[in-house]
This record gives C-alpha cells, structure tokens and sequence, in this order.
C-alpha cells in the first residue's frame, strides 16, 4: 500500500514556487496548467488548482484562508530551525515559534492558501520519550 498527497489550491504556479522553495521539492509532472506532481518527500505530492467557493467535501466549499483541519503534514528536518527560515523566506506563515519537547523540537506554520504544517526534528528517543512522561509507561 502506498499513499499520495493532494493539495488543493486556487494557483497551482505560487504553490509550485512555494513548495519547491519551502522544501526543496523538484517538479516531476506537468498535467496541464493546473495539476503539477512534486517528488522529493516519501510520497508524491499532487498540486491541483481548485477555486475557493468551489465544492470540496460533502457541503463545505472550498477556502485558502487560514482554517482548521484534522489532518495535517509534519516535514521532519534535521534542523527546525534552518527549516523555519527557509519556509519564511518562500512565503510560510508563522503560527508557533520553535519549541524543544520531549520527543525533539516543533514549529507550527500554515503555507500561503491557509493549509496548516509542522516542522518537526526528533530528538534521540522521538516519540518514545512519551512513554516515560507517561503514567502507566503503556505502549500503544
């Protein structure tokens, strides 16, 4: 089993500059002006030009303002920090400044059309250094 990423956004060429610029993702395919695959990440990542107000899931339109979703990308770096910055200077939203946590170090920020990412480097023992925090030292 495998797994794609698609992004909807109303301008496929600033999400392509955006991504590749943030993350240094390499265009793979072009399909068309408003369909672009990026590789460069475990799984492909799929840019798809959809207009805000469209239809997107059920009866809730499509917005690029900054909104809440359940679902969201953690891009493990080596450096949060460096990774912040490059993200800043390609158009990224701050939302939570760099923060050291048990399992390593977190920024949250959101890209230009209000889809919301985190950075994140693991420490040593990653998400397993929650298991000492934890009361009963259970794993899941």
């Amino acid at each position: 089993m495998s797994f794609l990423l698609n992004i909807d956004v109303p301008d496929v060429a600033q999400a392509t500059r955006f991504y590749t610029a943030a993350f240094g993702l390499t265009v793979g395919r072009r399909f068309g002006t408003d369909f672009v695959e990026l590789l460069g990440w475990p799984a492909p990542v799929y840019l798809l030009t959809k207009q805000a107000g469209t239809l997107g899931a059920g009866s809730d339109h499509r917005r690029y303002a900054r909104h809440w979703t359940p679902l969201h990308v953690d891009v493990v770096v080596e450096d949060v920090d460096a990774a912040v910055e490059r993200a800043l200077r390609a158009g990224a939203i701050l939302e939570a400044p760099a923060r050291d946590a048990p399992y390593g170090r977190i920024a949250m920020l959101a890209d230009p059309f209000g889809h919301g990412f985190c950075l994140l480097a693991f420490s040593e023992k990653g998400y397993d250094a929650l298991l000492a925090s934890s009361p009963d030292g259970a794993q899941a």
